[in-house]
Formats: C-alpha cells, sequence, structure tokens
C-alpha cells in the first residue's frame, strides 16, 4: 500500500497538480475508493489508518521533490502533528505554529463542538509547501464499535466553528449537538456571552427563561456534505457496485490493452489480469467526483487482505506499481507515453461501458478465487491454495 500509494499520488500531482490531490484526499467517496483499490478491506474503517500511514511512510522520501508533507496518524502519533508541522515549517518556510494551531483546532472541533458519539483516535494532517492542507480524522463509537471519519479542506475554509467541514463518513448514531452548524451561529454567540456575563446566577437567570418561553423558529439548515455511509456486511455484492462501470473497465483493458501494454501482455498469465487493474487504478487517477459512488467496485483491482471479495493477487499489485512506476519516472523526464496510455485507458471506460455488457460480480469473484493461487494470492489468512476444481482437474 505504501508504494502504490505513493506513485498513485505522484501521478495525479503530476497530471492535475498537488492542490487537486488535496481536494481527492477530502472526498470520502474518493477517499474509501483510493484505500479499495489499494486492497485495504473495502468496506472497513481501518481504510483510514491504513491510508494515513501507507502515505506518511511513501511520500516522506518524496515531500522535497512532491512538496507535500504527511503528519500525525493514529493515537500517539496524532499528538505529535504540532510538533512535526513546527519542523516542516522551519524547513521549508512556512508558518508552523500557525498550522499547529489548525491542527489542534480541528481535533477540538470534533471532539467538543461536534458531539456525535465518537472518540477521535486518528488524525491526519496533510500539508504543502505553499501551506494549503487537509486533514482526515477519525473517531471511534465504543459501544457500537463504528468509526465515523471527518474530512477537512483549507482551500475555501472561513471559519472554524461554521460549516467547516469539506466531508463526514459514517451514519448518525443518535442525537448529535454540532454546534458548527450554521443554524448554531446564535447558540455560539450565546455561550460567548454568558462566559463574559456575570458569573453563574446569568447563567441560571437565562436556563429559567428558555424553560418558561417558546421554543424560537428554526434556522436553514446548513448545505448537505458529501456524506458515505458504508454497508455492514463484508462481501461485495452486486448492489454495491454499478456493473456498467465495471464491465466499462473490463471491456476498456480487453480492447486498449494489446495496443498500450503489449510488452506487458507478454508476460504469462498475468498481464491481461494486471490490465484490468490498471484500469481501475486509472479511474482513481483520473475519474470525476461522481464516479466514486461505488467505492466496493475498486476493490475488484487488487481484493482485499481480508479475502474480500478476493485475496490481494500479489503478482498483479506488484505489476501495477511497476507499469505506474515507470510511467511516472519517464514523465518526469517528459516522455508521457505510459501515462499517457493509462489515461487513455480510463477514457476508454467511460465510452465503452454505455453499451457493454459482461459477467456477473458473481461470475468475476469467482474467477479470481479460481486463479488466485497463480497469481500470488494473500490474505491475513495466509496464501491461498489450489482449489478442490482445479486440484480434481489436474489428477483426470
Amino acid at each position: 500500500m505504501t508504494r502504490l500509494g505513493a506513485v498513485m499520488c505522484e501521478a495525479i500531482i503530476h497530471h492535475y497538480g498537488r492542490d487537486e490531490l488535496l481536494r481527492r484526499l477530502a472526498h470520502p467517496f474518493w477517499f474509501q475508493s483510493f484505500g479499495a483499490v489499494m486492497g485495504m478491506d473495502w468496506h472497513s474503517s481501518g481504510i483510514t489508518t491504513s491510508v494515513v500511514g501507507a502515505l506518511k511512510r511513501g511520500l516522506s522520501p518524496l515531500s522535497g521533490e512532491l512538496g507535500i508533507h504527511v503528519c500525525g496518524g493514529r493515537g500517539a502519533h496524532s499528538r505529535k502533528t504540532p510538533h512535526e508541522l513546527a519542523l516542516i515549517g522551519e524547513r521549508v518556510g512556512l508558518d508552523g505554529q500557525g498550522l499547529a494551531t489548525a491542527s489542534r483546532l480541528v481535533a477540538k472541533v470534533d471532539s467538543a463542538a461536534v458531539q456525535d458519539g465518537f472518540d477521535l483516535y486518528l488524525h491526519g494532517f496533510i500539508v504543502t509547501d505553499d501551506g494549503k492542507w487537509v486533514v482526515v480524522q477519525q473517531g471511534m463509537n465504543g459501544d457500537s464499535k463504528v468509526a465515523r471519519r471527518y474530512h477537512w479542506l483549507s482551500e475555501g475554509l472561513k471559519s472554524f466553528v461554521d460549516q467547516p467541514h469539506a466531508a463526514i463518513e459514517g451514519a448518525n448514531q443518535g442525537e448529535i449537538v454540532n454546534l458548527t452548524d450554521r443554524r448554531a451561529e446564535a447558540s455560539r454567540q450565546g455561550q460567548l456571552d454568558l462566559l463574559h456575563g456575570l458569573g453563574p446566577d446569568r447563567i441560571v437567570r437565562e436556563l429559567a427563561a428558555l424553560e418558561r418561553g417558546s421554543a424560537p423558529a428554526p434556522e436553514p439548515a446548513q448545505k448537505l456534505l458529501p456524506h458515505l455511509v458504508m454497508p455492514a456486511h463484508h462481501d461485495v455484492r452486486e448492489s454495491d457496485v454499478v456493473m456498467r462501470r465495471l464491465h466499462g473497465n473490463i471491456a476498456a483493458a480487453a480492447e486498449r490493452g494489446p495496443t498500450d501494454f503489449a510488452e506487458l501482455l507478454l508476460v504469462p498469465n498475468v498481464g491481461a489480469r494486471t490490465v484490468r487493474a490498471l484500469a481501475l487504478v486509472a479511474e482513481v487517477v483520473h475519474g470525476a467526483p461522481c464516479r466514486f459512488s461505488d467505492p466496493g467496485r475498486f476493490s475488484l483491482a487488487h481484493g482485499g487482505k481480508d479475502r474480500h471479495p478476493f485475496p490481494v493477487p500479489l503478482k498483479v499489485y506488484d505489476e501495477t506499481i511497476g507499469v505506474l512506476k515507470s510511467a511516472v519516472h519517464k514523465a518526469r523526464l517528459g516522455r508521457d507515453e505510459e501515462i499517457g496510455a493509462l489515461r487513455r485507458l480510463d477514457d476508454q471506460s467511460r465510452q465503452v461501458e454505455r453499451y457493454v455488457t459482461g459477467p456477473s460480480l458473481k461470475e468475476i469473484v469467482a474467477g479470481e478465487f479460481e486463479q488466485s493461487h497463480l497469481l500470488g494470492g494473500r490474505s491475513v489468512f495466509g496464501w491461498e491454495g489450489v482449489p478442490e476444481t482445479a486440484a480434481v482437474k489436474s489428477t483426470k
């Protein structure tokens, strides 16, 4: 994940710039799809920890070249974020203390101003050399063992306490006290007035007046944020995937592969399957936000470490990384043939998905399990063995 995540970020920065990478990291559907295509459990809250950790490991050696820095992480690492930002500020000439203050404010808002039953345990702060940043942080509900992810983006941020979030991922857990909602402006000001007032007697009088009086007229709600809610089931179902898009990915790989990846297709047993994975990776690099409403689809590129939808085919994974690294390296030298081939692969997917058909998801997944042992299939349960059906055929 470290190697694949880093080279995908390099490709995005090459094509679209650092600001666009930050915007994508602030989008919950893209973020989930990014983690899924990297082989993490597609439905899992662990995607957040894994992606932030992989990017920190993968992009740190490239920070001088790319001008992007990943700070924080899970648990104790999250509390080191202000210090890391201060050091980065000294090194590249940013207001490190100002960034550290922003980090503390973001964490404080989602732990105190937004009281939704989730306790923060992860805080990832990604900043560029020109001071723009994105924060991805996550909380856990101790009773339900369900997580909620919060996305922040410095671009367009006008206030840390008035509609500051770029997006939120995760279902509500009962009644929420959200003092960042635009309707809470009067409440925020009232709290300040009380604190600056005459002490507890004033607060008691105000409370008594509220209990006697009628409720104030409701204020208009704040605009809706991108809000992703993942299902509880582990397996990938057809209801989780826009099948026409998946069929478009598969068909594009079959049509463009022989043209753009001729050398790769000479590798026995692996080449064509790798081009299919590249079609999904290419969409994560180039696709529009509207195309990430089904993050489960992207787990069809490299499977998942929990064996859903199938074990990670390590031979395919390594080839995907190899193709991307070669393409990005050549693009830095001004040779865009390979990186252009990936973009054409994504373009082709969108063109053919309008009319192409293909196998059901059940058939696709069954085929992956059938050949998993040939492709270096592995999960947290170990290496994949020869399936019984294949073993029976070989004895006949």
